[in-house]
Order: C-alpha cells, then structure tokens, then sequence
C-alpha cells in the first residue's frame, strides 16, 4: 500500500548481511542473487517469503506482501583476495617495493560503488609511510609490494583487509570495500647507498675523479619527478653546476656520485633522501623524504694541485735548442675546452686541410713577460721548433674562477700547440746585449760623423752594425724599430733628441749605480 516501515536511508546507515545462509528473508535472499554493484532491483515479496502470518510487531502487518527499492552498493566474500590491476607501468624497472620499504604515493580513495572518501591529489602531498610495518591497513601494505616507482595499479581490498565491522568515522562505512588507484611516485629503504647507472663512458679515460677534485658538470634536475627536474636544470640556466667532491659542499649522495667519473662522461646519480635533503625536503621544490635522481654529464674536472699536463705529438730528431723564458717565439694553435667546445675567443679556421689554427698567421710570445695563460707560457717551454703538443690547462693556470671572453670560469683549456720559429731572448730589463766586452770607446764608435752627439738615425745605424756583424742582438720582436726607439728613449734622457757622453750609460753599469746606492 505504499507505507515505508522503516528505510535505510532514514537510519543513515546500509544494510549489511550475509546471502544464503538463512539471515535474510527467503524473499531478499533470492532477490539479491545475482545482483552487481550499482545494480539497483525491484523486489516484491508475497507473505509467505517474507514475514508471513505473523509480520513484525509495529512495523510490518501479517500476511503483507513487502515492496523492496535496492541498490547493491558493496559485495565481498570470505575468500575474496586483494584484486591488483596494473594500469600503468615504466619501460624500465630495476628494483620493486618490498616490506620495510619507504614509500611516496598519490592515491584516490573511493568505495566500491564509486563514492570518493579521500584523496592525496586534494592535499597536494604525497602519503609517506612504511611498507610491512603495521602503518598501513592490511590490504594496503599487500597491494602495494611489487610496485615500480612511476607505476600505477588500482587496488581493491576487501574490508577484512581493511577497516571492517568498524569502518573509519563518517566517510568509510562497517564492512566497506574500498577502491584505490595508487599512483607510487618513489621508494627506498633505510639501508639504500647511492646506486650508479653508466649512461655513457669515454673509450678513452685517462683519469677519474677523486676527493679535492673541482668538477664542472651539467644535470637536468635533482628528483624522479619531471616538474621538479626541469626547475632546477643547469641547462636552462646555461650554466654548469661547479663544486669539489668529497669535501661536504655538496648533499652526500651526489658526492658519493661524483666519484671516479671521467671527463665526459654520462651516468645516472639515485639518491635516497637519507643521503639527500632527508624528510624535510629544500624549499617548494624537493618534497620531503624524496628520491633524488641526477643525469650528470662531467664537463671537466682538475684538482688545485695539477699542473700543466704535456703529451709530445711530434718532436723533431734534430731538436739541439728549446725555447726559455725571454725567448720569442712564433706558433700556431687550436684551444677547446677539455669537452670539446671551442671557445668563443679562440675561434678556429681550417688551413692545408691537415690542422686547424687560430688565425692565418702564427702567434708571438716573449716567455715569461705575462704576455699569455700561465700554463700556456709553461707548456710552451722547452720546445724545439717544428715541435708539436697538446696541452692540459687547469683554471689556476688558464683564466681562473672569472673565465674570459668565451672561456667559463674555472674552465680546463686543452691546447693543440706547434712552434713555427723562435729567436733567443735578452735579459729580463734588455732590451740589446752584447755577445762579448762592449767596445771600451763606445760612445766615440757611436757618433759615426764625430760631432760630439749621437741623434737617433747615427745609434740606429750603429746598433743595426753590431746586430749585423754577430756582435750584440736585440730583444727579439715582431717590430724591431719599436726596440730600436725604446733603446735610444732610454738613453736619450733629456729627451732634447740628443745623446749626449754624460747620458750614454750600459745597462750593467746602470744597474751597479743602483746598487750602490742602495747600500
């Protein structure tokens, strides 16, 4: 007749019981056969399926035929098992979850009808616990063994493996099924190292790096998570990530990391956070408790106390003089940084289709006169001409922590090197020397047409004799007039453009005065 005895929906709480054993009415027992999740049934049950002759004191007359409005919203059975579907897994998968792992993951929370009670994306967090510990309910814990970070399964527990007669609060009813997708965004586990993966090794590795070293590398982002990496990617910022290893500058697992990496290497640095940032995380952009992974490809590395390392492509059988400091020497050149990039400043031209040099025609140097790199100057030394060498420069003896026009700061400069020609050079402060006694009446000898003065042209004339006849040599120069005037400025030191015999003075004489007046 249409009267509601007593709705479920009134008492706010689902009907929950057992089908086929004799706890339901005959009636019910029979309609809920066959029945899905969601499904929803009209029942109408005659008398003697339902209460029959006697009914139910106040609420359900004898002998009434009972009118049923059901929606199935929750089935399970004893011997219902954790129902695992994987939805998505990586390519690559080198290690799962297994009890006593920590584990991050984003999940949503539904009942098995659909109904949502909770989710991690709302929170904007990841849920962060232990696996196997008793921190997770029972179903939980199972489904989530086996996992791969980056994986994502949907998990359906049976609420024996979870909240059970009890539920939990308002939101997950007494006997609920529940449903999660679990998406795992990384794990480890207390006792985890830093693991390594080669990406891409040099065939060629003569030195690896070790504790002091200054590595120049570049990486595309510290974690698992792509939005995180690219924020914090060298890269985009154009510039590499430089440091010493071993030395606590940096978090401990990519020190452990960097450790005998070649120069131009590539490999993959895990980090478990325990080794990383730990459970607090850096700012907005590494969560808590995170897994850290680093692509690093090495630029360079050198340590403080290197030198200049010298390999001889070529040296000639014949080779009786090597260049020293204050010699002059003419050579050509092609620089790159110790990975392989040209720099800016020494751009390279292609000539005799053999070798590449700096410009079309060589360089000049005196040695020693600051004129280049330290360790340009010191690799230079020591040559025959025809010579040929590569040069490895570390930053202390090329263009430092500051870099120069192309060049980064703290840079390894490699150096292909070949002398041309060389001239010997004079006395730190000569700019002429005499190869024997200087003549004892030199100013007489100087003041050709003997008018008793010696204008430009005369001591030109008279040092260009002595060079000439073996006798004295310049400082050696791409501009010997330039040396010439220098030389007579020096001595010309009135500057009337007259050498007088009070002004004419050698240079060892002039250095004794000095001397002496200092004592």
């Amino acid at each position: 007749d249409g009267s509601v005895p007593s709705p479920s929906y009134d008492r706010g709480a689902t009907v929950a019981g057992v089908v086929g054993v004799g706890r339901l009415i005959t009636g019910m027992d029979r309609g809920l056969q066959g029945m899905c999740v969601n499904e929803r049934r009209h029942l109408i049950v005659p008398p003697h399926l339902g209460y029959g002759s006697i009914g139910v004191a106040g609420l359900i007359p004898p002998d009434a035929t009972l009118y049923f409005d059901v929606v199935m919203l929750d089935i399970w059975n004893k011997k219902d098992k954790l129902q695992i579907t994987t939805l998505a897994r990586p390519q690559h998968c080198n290690r799962t979850v297994e009890n006593s792992d920590f584990v991050r993951y984003h999940y949503n929370g539904t009942l098995l009808d659909g109904t949502p009670f909770d989710s991690s994306y709302s929170k904007d967090s990841t849920y962060d616990t232990y696996v196997g510990t008793g921190w997770l309910i029972k179903g939980m814990d199972q489904g989530l063994l086996g996992m791969c970070a980056g994986e994502k399964r949907s998990i359906i527990i049976p609420p024996f493996l979870a909240y059970g007669e009890k539920g939990y609060g308002t939101v997950i009813p007494p006997q609920a099924s529940l449903v999660f997708t679990v998406l795992l965004v990384d794990f480890h586990n207390p006792k985890d190292g830093v693991v390594l993966e080669h990406l891409e090794v040099p065939a060629s590795c003569k030195r690896r790096a070790v504790t002091g070293d200054f590595v120049r590398y570049h990486w595309p982002g510290p974690a698992a998570d792509s939005a995180v990496g690219s924020s914090r990617c060298s890269y985009s910022r154009n510039h590499t990530y430089n440091t010493y290893i071993g030395k606590g500058f940096i978090i401990p697992g990519m020190d452990q990391g960097l450790q005998g990496v070649c120069v131009g290497e590539r490999r993959r640095v895990v980090v478990p956070p325990h080794l990383a940032y730990g459970e607090n995380g850096a700012g907005d952009k590494i969560p808590g408790s995170a897994v850290l992974i680093f692509d690093v490809h090495v630029i360079d590395f050198h340590n403080p106390a290197d030198t200049v390392e010298i390999e001889t492509l070529y040296r000639p059988a014949d080779c009786n003089t090597t260049t020293r400091d204050r010699d002059f020497g003419r050579y050509h050149y092609n620089c790159s940084l110790l990975a392989g990039r040209h720099p800016a400043l020494l751009l390279v031209r292609a000539r005799s289709g053999r070798r590449t040099h700096d410009y079309e025609k060589p360089q000049e140097v005196t040695l020693g006169t600051n004129k280049v790199i330290e360790g340009l100057n010191s690799g230079l030394l020591n040559m025959c001409v025809g010579e040929r060498r590569v040069l490895i420069i570390p930053p202390h003896l090329g263009h430092g922590e500051s870099g120069a026009r192309g060049v980064p700061g703290s840079a390894v400069l490699r150096f292909e090197v070949e002398l041309i020609s060389m001239e010997e050079g004079v006395p730190e402060g000569y700019l002429f020397i005499w190869h024997g006694e200087p003549p004892t009446s030199l100013y007489e000898q100087m003041d050709l047409n003997k008018d008793g003065e010696i204008p430009a042209d005369e001591f030109n004339a008279f040092i260009r004799t002595q060079v000439a006849e073996g006798k004295g040599r310049l400082m050696p120069s791409s501009d010997p007039e330039k040396v010439l005037a220098d030389m007579f400025r020096n001595q010309d030191r009135n500057g009337d453009g007259r050498i007088s015999p009070e002004e004419l003075k050698l240079k060892s004489d002039e250095d004794q005065e000095k001397i002496h007046e200092e004592l």
